[in-house]
């Protein structure tokens, strides 16, 4: 086929267009997807934390597939029987439940010793709140700072294999199993009975959710120091938190036993506790709106981008249930959105702590586990105290 001039010239210069066109095209496209990822880059860490607030608070509570099993069978394993019911047979007759299950208990309490472990090892870091506010709050500076509280290159999962771990809106928890605190006070009750090796924590996780502007709230009722001697498993808990970094700015003790103020901040309460710590030697209220109703004064003073940890073990079930209830109830949608972590002693007739708990108890085992299944699927991650 011949071409004159014209054919000449014009198809080569068409060619040329098509191709400058092309090159263009593909410059905009790399432009845009820089502008992209510097605008991801610089979102700020206010930003992360709501999306993360409003992603993980409104996704469904996971339990472990044992505990599920579990409270799905409370009847067959006897737990809603009103008398002291003994619940150790779970953890060592295969019988008791299933193969599975019992298959999947031996697993997790090999996983719970691996996890203590890497926790005693882990070294101590410096406040993670002044690393945020110091270090900047963009996502490359966040994602480093909280990195650094990983316990496993594959998370928390990494640990625990057997895949027992629940997950809750702070993050992977323990699941919740009789008897409501270590298992091992099935074979050596006196050693473990205080122990709090039985409690997981996401730190990561729970990292991921702050702001620079958050401040970290204890509330401690029953703040009883000297009720266990030398171990005291609120100093156990506070100082694992300091551990990954959590120290906090508020914390509130209340206690109905009168003491002497010389002998809580002289003798009792550690030094570094002296600038952040609150004695209010007096009961908690049940009453909803009663300025002793710890709830009511002192969570809603904060907000949900605070990190808010309560503990609540006064042996008084006449007010201590009509307080978790209220947690439950949440009336006004703040408990939930507020408190990170929930830690309760709920006294049931166990038979494991029968001894302990004498007459102050109320309630079966059934009856607790489903209350605090039912806290963690209100948005509260609850942890059975010790």
């Amino acid at each position: 086929m011949r071409f004159d001039r014209k054919d000449r010239t014009t198809k080569p210069c068409n060619a040329w267009v098509a191709w400058t066109r092309g090159r263009i095209l593909l410059l905009l496209v790399l432009l845009s997807a820089v502008m992209i990822y510097h605008t991801i880059a610089f979102v700020t860490m206010n930003d992360i934390g709501d999306n993360l607030r409003l992603g993980w608070h409104n996704r469904e509570y996971q339990p472990g597939s044992a505990e599920h099993y579990i409270v799905s069978n409370l009847d067959r394993l006897g737990f809603n029987k009103p008398e002291n019911t003994d619940t150790c047979h779970i953890w060592s007759d295969p019988n008791a439940t299933t193969l599975e299950v019992f298959n999947s208990l031996v697993a997790y309490k090999n996983d719970i010793d691996k996890y203590n472990e890497i926790v005693m090892n882990f070294k101590p870091v410096p406040s993670i709140i002044d690393k945020i506010r110091q270090e900047g709050c963009g996502v490359e500076e966040k994602t480093r700072i909280c990195d650094s509280l990983r316990l496993h290159r594959n998370g928390m999962q990494g640990i625990f294999p057997s895949k027992q771990l629940s997950f809750t809106s702070s993050g992977y928890v323990e699941p919740l199993l009789p008897p409501m605190r270590s298992h091992k006070i099935c074979d050596y009750f006196n050693t473990h009975v205080m122990s709090m090796e039985y409690l997981v924590h996401d730190f990561h996780f729970m990292c991921r959710k702050l702001k620079p502007t958050s401040r970290l709230v204890f509330l401690d009722m029953g703040a009883a120091f000297d009720y266990h001697g030398t171990n005291q498993p609120v100093v156990t808990l506070l100082s694992q938190y300091e551990k990954f970094g959590f120290v906090f700015d508020h914390i509130y003790g209340f206690e109905a036993k009168g003491k002497n103020p010389v002998d809580v901040y002289e003798q009792s309460l550690p030094e570094h506790y002296i600038s952040s710590y609150h004695w209010i030697n007096v009961g908690v209220s049940a009453k909803e709106g009663d300025k002793l109703n710890p709830l009511h004064s002192i969570i809603k003073k904060f907000n949900e981008d605070d990190f808010v940890v309560v503990k609540l073990d006064i042996d008084t079930p006449s007010i201590e249930l009509p307080l978790v209830l209220q947690l439950l109830e949440d009336k006004d949608g703040v408990y939930s959105k507020i408190i990170d972590q929930f830690y309760f002693e709920h006294h049931v007739h166990l038979g494991e702590l029968k001894r302990n708990w004498k007459r102050k108890v109320n309630g079966t085992v059934g009856e607790s586990l489903e209350l605090f299944t039912n806290l963690r699927k209100r948005g509260i991650p609850a942890h059975f105290w010790p």
